[in-house]
Order: C-alpha cells, then structure tokens, then sequence
C-alpha cells in the first residue's frame, strides 16, 4: 500500500486533531514504510511491531508486516499477520488473497482454495455488477464440489450477461457433474449458438453425446471440429477414442486413446485406454491402465471393480 493512501487509512483524526495513540501509531508506522522501501527489512519489522503494540487492530499495520515477512520468506510469521487482519476486517479481501497464494505456494491447496473463495466473495460483495468475480468463485467452487453455489454463480453470470458462452460453458459443466445431462446439453448449445467455433464446448457436447452413446455422427462432427482448432489437444483426441469405442472400433479406439494418454496424464483417458485394449484381448495393459488412472485418482470405484475383476 502506497504512503499516501495508508496515510488516509491510519489517520483517525477528530475536529480538534489526532489522538495521542493514533499519532505514535502513524510514526511508526511511517518509519516501517520508509525502511520497508529502502530494502531494511528488519527495521520495518521492528517499527511495524511497535504501531501494533499501540494499534493492534489496525488492518493496515498488519498487511505491511507481513508483506516485509513474505519478502524475507518467513512465510508462517506472514500467515499470522494476514490471518489477523482477515480477523479484524472480515471483508476485506487483501489479506485473504494473500493467504491464498501463500497457502498455494506451500502446496496446501485445500486451504489456498478456502481463501480465493473468501477474497471473491467479498469482492463480489464491493462490485456485485463484475462477471469475472463470479466466473471465477463459480470455478472455485467447481473445484471444492460446490455444485449449487457454482450453479448460483453461473446463473447470476448469465442474468448480467446473456451473450456470454463461457458463461453457459461452465453451467453446463456444473449440470454435467450433477448427472443432469439434458441440462448441460442445453447449455452446451446455447454457447455454440453464440460461438460456433469454441473449441471446448464443441468437445464437451461431442463427449457428453458420445459418453451416452447417443447421436454420434454428431458427435464425431462436434469432435473433429474442436480438433481442427486443436490437433494436439489430448482431451479431444480422448473424445475420438471414445467415439470408435462406442461405434465398436476398438483398434481404432487404441491407437487414438494411447496417444491422448502420450499428451497429457489424466484418470478419465487411462480408464478408457484400459477399457480398449481389454476389448482387443490385451489384458495386461488393460490392467496397466487401470492402475494408472486409479494412481491419478484413487477414488474410481468402477475401476477398482474392473481391476478386481481381472485379478479373479
């Protein structure tokens, strides 16, 4: 925070002038700013911590000490700080974004979530008109599996502005997740009709038509569109795979499936690999596939039944 506005931040001046406390505050807290700016580090560590002992519940003193900590790379000390000042202004949303990227760094990523969570919501409380605030809490909350506060976020995107397909892109992957396919089939159209050529939707439509076996010309049309624009982009090739899977083409479906597995390690393209080569007789890779996805993800309870299976 610039001197200038942390100057209007700590003054609490009356008619007749600044209090005794808030004036021993504001000195020390313009000697850690001044030291903080010529790289003294531990002089502004040690002036900041004497504007708290005057003044612990001024959020700004707070931010500063722990941007001096973050900067020596005392990370647990500046986690303390931030985790005051979210005390003391609860809607504030520095210290919370902060938090996250610490906790992101640290790899605590339940944690970093739990706060870019926190620092969205109260921005969108300061600009509840902001389309990319609640994209972005409705994609946080996709992550933590918050299906109807990321359906109320999409929706709320979509009433502000009914012309953008990411908008319906992500309420279709909320619905999708949900198990309400005709909802994100919807969706998914809506979005095409307003971009034809977005490439992600045209592979979530194809895959979602193809992962119920249903309309698949379609489908391969959809797939093939989306891989014009992105040849090399492992989760469409999974979607062709899938598709001459589902049409019976199974060699066909091997050899576009071990590709997508060569571009990118994901659960969902080793499963269907595994599903492949168990078609053409190729057990071991099958198993070998399954216990890949199942690394990725240890959850897949259909595929420890297919693994079981093949140890019987």
């Amino acid at each position: 925070m610039g001197l200038g506005l942390a100057l209007l931040v700590l003054l609490s001046a009356k008619a007749d002038g600044l209090d005794k406390k808030a004036s021993s505050a504001l000195s020390h807290y313009i000697m850690g700013v001044f030291h903080e700016d010529l790289g003294q580090l531990d002089e502004a560590i040690t002036e900041y911590k004497k504007a708290l002992k005057v003044d612990n519940e001024n959020l700004t003193i707070h931010l500063n000490l722990a941007s001096s900590y973050i900067k020596k790379n005392e990370t647990a000390k500046a986690i303390d700080e931030l985790s005051q000042a979210s005390r003391i202004d609860p809607e504030a949303i520095e210290p919370h974004a902060l938090l996250a990227l610490l906790y992101s760094s640290q790899g605590e990523l339940e944690l970093a979530t739990r706060e870019y969570e926190s620092a969205l919501q109260n921005a969108s409380k300061l600009e509840p008109q902001n389309i990319d605030i609640y994209k972005n809490l409705g994609l946080v909350y996709l992550k933590q599996k918050k299906w109807k506060e990321a359906e109320d976020a999409y929706l709320w995107v979509v009433k502000l502005a009914p012309d953008d397909p990411q908008a319906y892109f992500y309420l279709a992957s909320v619905y999708s997740e949900t198990n309400k396919n005709d909802l994100a089939e919807i969706q998914l159209k809506r979005a095409l009709e307003l971009k034809p050529d977005y490439p992600e939707a045209l592979n979530f439509l194809g895959y979602l038509y193809v992962d119920q076996n249903k309309n698949l010309d379609e489908a391969e049309s959809l797939i093939r569109r989306a891989l014009e624009s992105e040849p090399e982009n492992g989760a469409y090739i999974d979607s062709l795979g899938w598709f001459y899977f589902r049409k019976g083409d199974f060699e066909q479906a091997v050899k576009e499936l071990e590709k997508a597995s060569s571009l990118m390690e994901d659960p969902v393209i080793f499963d269907h690999l595994g599903d492949a080569y168990f078609q053409v007789k190729d057990i071991e890779n099958a198993r070998i596939s399954w216990e890949k996805s199942l690394k990725l993800k240890p959850e897949q309870e259909k595929v420890k039944e297919k693994i079981e299976k093949l140890n019987k």
